[in-house]
């Protein structure tokens, strides 16, 4: 933060002193006094401003107004708004006077010159009147805050390299660049100053390991030019002056806001009086920015699809092309993972889940990769990272994991309101236990990661109950034309058992279920009186989930065989009913043997990289 220095004045021989533009510069001239002084004076030359503040009530004035008591409390304070074109162009003098005596009792003189310091970049303050007044210091949440902003750089832009671009201390191709933000250190003075004086670029040995500077030493068009200069082991960075009055930076991000780290970043420059041999460098001036490394944001089913992921295995053939379909209608490309790829593993929903992160210069997709390590467990590495396509994981250090790690057991809300409190980017939902109970939960690490991303604080539901435990078994959201813009989909055997006894009342008692069902020897037909009479209603969870694809409005819902009605599935009538007066097309996929059977549905086995959201998350308070 910038200093406010004291330079003590001298009777037998001026005093130089160097000062930067807008910071306050307090003068003594109280340790070398002629004696009988009862008053003084003090001018400067113009672009020199000088103030005395006699106490803490009266606040300042000019100091040029008048001849002044001499008083030990009075402090004198010198402002330079602009910078030198020499050194020492500019000066204070400072007469002694008494009463007794007709001329002075002797003048001080202080030199001064004055150098314009500053370490900018963007803070984000479009829209704001006040912009040019923010403290770069500070990180400032809201539609009326304001604070620079990092990505993680987890992409890999160069294919050749083997590592994510975090995972270096090199620009290996210009298009990495883009993924970084810039940091300007700005200087203007006379170049002379820079003979005894040094500018040195610095953090913590904290930060150090969360964010990386890269200094333009060359032409910006060659890789070569990118000196790799702050982080990991080195905290601090001696600027040479290769372009005169600008020198450009680009900082990358290393790391995600995590437990322990808050996501903030901050970075300084001081200006170091290094003209006296016998000391150490003295520090004059800091300037520092503070960053928030963006979090990594989940997308909900209600925005827009753009890629929809599938597995083919050995028995889905018709689901993968039923799902393709589905993709063309919506419009969304296909990406298919092979059985050489997957090694028969079809739940890529629960490998991963797709989200984003931004700055206001770049909006980056990242995988989430989950720590349930199947046979898909290399595919969002292998596969997805990539060029613009950044990559993240959360292991436990035991790899001890439980079925809900994996991610079909994290979902996100569309924006919502609750309890008054806003959350424009929705909320995680992920499953867990009940409070106190010895049951399942998602393994600590990934609980931490999500609650430090902020813009989309969790919530944990109660699944332990549910034999696979995932929040996806029974609830899911669809995007609906009024109100909310949603509605949320919840799987109710109570639906289906009153649905069920409407149809017995009507007649229909003896029409059966699972007809139609192939390829599947262990399946056999049940009437809806069987069902009925089984008081139990275990069954019942099989044929009433609502797991679902969602792409726009084409839902691609599991097939459910019901009972055939005047040639209909009644099953597929209701869920008609109550989906399509919002404006949506139910398309029902037959899943049940390479999914249901293995206790898995349409939304298990696909996944979807979605639309981010319009609204800017550095907007929200959290």
């Amino acid at each position: 933060m910038p200093l406010q220095r004291i330079v003590r004045v001298c009777l037998e021989h001026p005093t130089s002193v160097v000062c930067v533009a807008g910071v306050e510069t307090l003068v003594d001239i109280y340790g070398s006094v002629p004696e009988g002084t009862e008053t003084f004076e003090v001018y400067g030359t113009p672009g020199v401003d000088i103030y005395i503040s006699p106490d803490m009530e009266r606040g300042r004035e000019r100091a040029d107004t008048r001849r002044w008591h001499f008083d030990a409390s009075l402090e004198i304070i010198v402002v330079m708004n602009s910078p030198s074109n020499d050194l020492n162009d500019s000066h204070v003098q400072i007469s002694y006077h008494s009463s007794r005596e007709p001329l002075p009792l002797a003048y001080a003189v202080l030199y001064l010159t004055c150098v314009d310091v500053s370490l900018d970049c963007d803070l984000n303050c479009e829209g704001r009147q006040d912009g040019n007044f923010v403290d770069k210091r500070q990180w400032v949440w809201g539609p009326r805050g304001y604070g620079a902003i990092l990505l993680v750089n987890c992409d890999r832009d160069d294919l050749s390299c083997g590592v994510q671009d975090n995972d270096d201390q090199h620009v290996r191709c210009l298009q990495d660049l883009e993924d970084m933000s810039v940091m300007v250190l700005r200087t203007q003075g006379p170049a002379a100053l820079f003979d005894d004086h040094k500018l040195v670029l610095h953090t913590s040995s904290y930060d150090a390991e969360r964010a990386q500077v890269f200094h333009v030493c060359g032409p910006e068009d060659t890789c070569d030019a990118y000196r790799h200069v702050l982080g990991h082991d080195k905290v601090s960075y001696e600027v040479p002056r290769f372009h005169g009055d600008e020198e450009r930076f680009f900082v990358e991000g290393l790391s995600f806001p995590d437990a322990g780290f808050t996501g903030l970043i901050s970075f300084h420059v001081t200006l170091l009086d290094d003209s006296n041999e016998a000391f150490s460098a003295s520090p004059i001036f800091t300037d520092t920015v503070v960053f928030r490394v963006a979090p990594w944001i989940m997308t909900p089913s209600t925005l827009l699809p753009l890629e929809v992921y599938v597995c083919r295995v050995r028995n889905n053939t018709c689901f993968v092309d039923a799902v393709a379909e589905l993709a063309r209608k919506a419009g969304c490309k296909l990406t298919i993972c092979p059985q050489d790829e997957n090694r028969n593993d079809r739940w890529i929903q629960d490998e991963m889940e797709l989200g984003y992160i931004q700055a206001p210069h770049k909006t980056l997709p990242v995988v989430f990769d989950s720590p349930r390590n199947g046979e898909l467990q290399d595919f969002p590495y292998k596969r997805i990272l990539g060029p613009d396509f950044g990559y993240v994981t959360r292991e436990p250090r035991d790899r001890s994991v439980s079925g809900l790690d994996s991610f079909g057991n994290l979902e996100v809300s569309p924006p919502v309101v609750a309890n008054g409190k806003e959350y424009p980017l929705g909320r995680i939902l992920i499953g867990g236990n009940l409070p106190g109970s010895s049951g399942r939960r998602v393994t600590q690490v990934v609980r931490d990661f999500l609650h430090a991303q902020k813009v989309q604080p969790p919530v944990e539901l109660f699944v332990d109950w549910l034999a696979v435990g995932h929040v996806d078994e029974f609830l899911s959201f669809v995007p609906a034309p009024n109100g909310k813009g949603f509605r949320m989909l919840l799987a109710s055997p109570g639906a289906c058992f009153k649905l069920f006894q409407e149809k017995r009342k009507c007649g229909h008692g003896r029409a059966l279920l699972f007809q139609g069902v192939v390829d599947n020897e262990q399946v056999k037909t049940v009437s809806i009186n069987q069902v009925l009479s089984n008081e139990g209603l275990i069954s019942y969870n099989k044929f009433v989930q609502v797991n679902m694809l969602v792409l726009g409005k084409y839902l691609g819902i599991p097939k459910p065989f019901g009972p055939i009605i005047d040639g209909r599935c009644c099953l597929e009538e209701k869920v008609r009913s109550l989906l399509e007066p919002l404006g949506l097309h139910c398309t029902f996929i037959d899943d049940f043997t390479p999914y249901h059977m293995l206790h898995g549905e349409v939304h298990c086995g696909t996944n979807v990289r979605r639309k981010p959201f319009s609204f800017k998350w550095w907007n929200m308070v959290p």
